[in-house]
């Protein structure tokens, strides 16, 4: 599939396929949708070279993956650039995964959102209700093809009809894990639609599987001390 667009980094598109295009309301909590575009920046890293992982031999009963730089050098993207320092700079007990994708989405979401913003992807709404005295602030698309090109490429992937490139097979493995699988619109059983996407992403590199392993893990512990 070819496309006039330039091909986002992967949180930029899990950002947008994480909301409604009309409202701007996100689909998952925020927090959750958060810890997905945080390993969404660990993913582009990893695939950039910038970044591996690595076993941690001391941890028992199993090795615990942890977050090595592998080049130390500037990518020239803000996020991805804060990411990079904030691995070289990690104490041991926060250098694996899951602890770091916590500690990167804090503010992960609003970061985001103004790079899209400032990209000229988003724009700012402000609508009053009730008289003018609630005001309330949506983020919309200013172009549907942000969407558009990012969903085709799922569904093109899930059908067979575009071999897996590393980039695609990564988002549907996040998008499975999120459960945004029925917001991608494609009118299919969405029970067999993440199964075949995370069969595409299971067949990815070890480490991309790690990661995206680890989001679902923070996702469900999320889940888990809403319940409390």
């Amino acid at each position: 599939m070819t496309t006039s667009i330039p091909q986002l980094p992967l949180r930029d598109e899990l950002f947008l396929l994480g909301h409604d295009d009309d409202t701007g309301h996100p689909h998952v909590h925020r927090q959750a949708l958060a810890l997905g575009m945080a390993g969404a920046v660990l993913i582009d890293l990893f695939l950039a070279g910038r970044v591996t992982l690595d076993p941690n031999e001391t941890t028992r009963p199993a090795p615990v993956p942890q977050l090595r730089l592998r080049i130390d050098r500037p990518v020239g993207d803000l996020i991805a650039d804060t990411a990079l320092a904030s691995i070289r700079y990690a104490h041991p007990t926060t250098a694996g995964v899951k602890p770091w994708l916590r500690g990167f989405a804090d503010d992960l979401y609003e970061r985001t959102r103004a790079g899209l913003i400032a990209a000229g992807i988003l724009h700012h709404h402000t609508r009053r209700r009730l008289a003018g005295l609630i005001r309330a602030d949506t983020y919309l698309p200013t172009d549907t093809k942000w969407t558009v090109v990012p969903r085709a490429r799922l569904r093109y992937l899930a059908a067979g009809r575009e071999p897996p490139n590393n980039h695609t097979a990564a988002l549907a493995g996040l998008v499975a894990v999120l459960g945004l699988t029925p917001h991608l619109y494609l009118d299919e059983d969405t029970t067999a639609l993440t199964a075949r996407l995370t069969t595409v992403a299971d067949q990815h590199y070890r480490q991309v599987r790690d990661i995206t392993a680890a989001v679902d893990a923070a996702v469900g512990d999320l889940t888990t001390a809403a319940y409390r």
